[in-house]
């Protein structure tokens, strides 16, 4: 069994996958491809965002857009501490400070109340400029947007919305990409929607700072390729991973959201009453099942249980075993200096389980089984 099975999918997409790259290699058009382009239009149909902007990963998208909003040192931006490292080191990159904010015991995601009171503090203390909130849709479920940006408006902050496990998700139809001032997302290989190697895109109905992305990602290129008009990276999707993209996103809207949908409900029929809390979603939002994540009782031996369910063919996955604010990274800075008590109890119980479209009923049986066996809830 695999925790996510990419090999099963490439098989079932085969055919489809190795016409596209002997396609992309026959045209010996490996940079800016049409595919490219066609991609980014497709994308942002399906989000119903004006621009779609490629990159080279999911961590550039977040820093292409805080480039174009002028972010840097002086200013704040508070991010979940649970969250994958990424969504406050790019705003380190950028020279500004990471303030961690705890999240929603249920959702895993930033938790509206503690967002807005952390808003007050850090304007109270006048230490730094308050720019912008990162908000994360972890595990593939959205965060509380409605609530979210109805904040952040009434304080005057930009919303960066990481969708990089999120894609595919809503709130009451809207789709992930589609939030906040900015969004992005990652299409690293084990992610919802994942090319063969690394890759990004940014999401935007704002002309001036989709030129500006899109000049950024380039070396800060002007009107043309050597008119270099400001200092900017190397981060550009590759044609080969455009055209991977493009069959694999077809699947992805065609079955695959539907199948890990139909897997989660696996899980919660077969874990309902077993003491393990649950993954919630909210009413009105879907999730695109980037992971299976339950919180084991406090205190038990997380360690021993993965080693068990190891033993017997089963993978399981930590996501994530230290909050962001008690990262090496950030020791010694004002971001190390935060009190998310939430966040650190779910950093010591939650397991996630396999998932992915191609599960199979009794590979989920045969996962809970072992599971709820070892676990003493059998």
């Amino acid at each position: 069994m695999q925790f996510r099975d990419l090999q099963k999918q490439y098989e079932v997409l085969k055919p489809q996958i190795d016409a596209a790259v002997q396609r992309v290699c026959a045209q010996a058009d490996f940079i800016s491809g049409h595919e490219v382009k066609e991609l980014e239009q497709q994308l942002a149909g399906y989000v119903s965002t004006k621009h779609c902007i490629t990159c080279a990963n999911g961590t550039d998208a977040l820093s292409l857009v805080l480039m174009a909003w002028g972010i840097g040192p002086g200013d704040a931006v508070l991010v979940p501490d649970f969250t994958f490292f990424a969504s406050g080191e790019a705003v380190a990159f950028a020279g500004a400070t990471p303030l961690f904010v705890d999240v929603d015991a249920h959702t895993f995601n930033l938790a509206p109340d503690k967002l807005e009171e952390k808003i007050l503090q850090v304007k109270a203390q006048r230490k730094y400029r308050l720019r912008a909130v990162v908000a994360v849709d972890l595990f593939g479920l959205p965060a509380d947007y409605p609530r979210i940006e109805a904040i952040c408006q009434k304080h005057g902050l930009l919303l960066l919305e990481d969708g990089a496990q999120g894609f595919g998700g809503t709130v009451n139809g809207r789709r992930v990409g589609s939030f906040g001032d900015a969004a992005t997302t990652s299409f690293f290989p084990a992610k919802p929607l994942g090319c063969y190697g690394d890759g990004g895109a940014i999401f935007t109905n704002n002309d001036e700072w989709a030129a500006l992305i899109r000049s950024y990602a380039v070396h800060g290129k002007g009107g043309m390729k050597y008119d270099n008009v400001r200092i900017g990276l190397n981060s550009r999707l590759d044609t080969l991973q455009a055209a991977i993209l493009q069959v694999k996103f077809r699947a992805f809207c065609e079955y695959e959201l539907a199948a890990v949908e139909q897997v989660s409900r696996w899980y919660d029929e077969a874990l309902k009453g077993s003491g393990l809390v649950l993954p919630y979603r909210p009413q009105g939002f879907t999730s695109s099942w980037a992971q299976y994540t339950v919180q084991l009782p406090q205190g038990a031996d997380r360690e021993a249980l993965q080693a068990k369910l190891r033993e017997r063919g089963i993978p399981t996955m930590v996501y994530y075993p230290k909050p962001m604010h008690q990262q090496h990274a950030f020791s010694g800075t004002e971001s190390a200096k935060e009190d998310c008590p939430v966040t650190e109890r779910l950093c010591e119980t939650v397991l996630s389980l396999p998932m992915h479209p191609y599960l199979e009923h009794n590979q989920v049986e045969q996962a809970i089984y072992m599971l709820l066996k070892n676990a003493g809830k059998e």
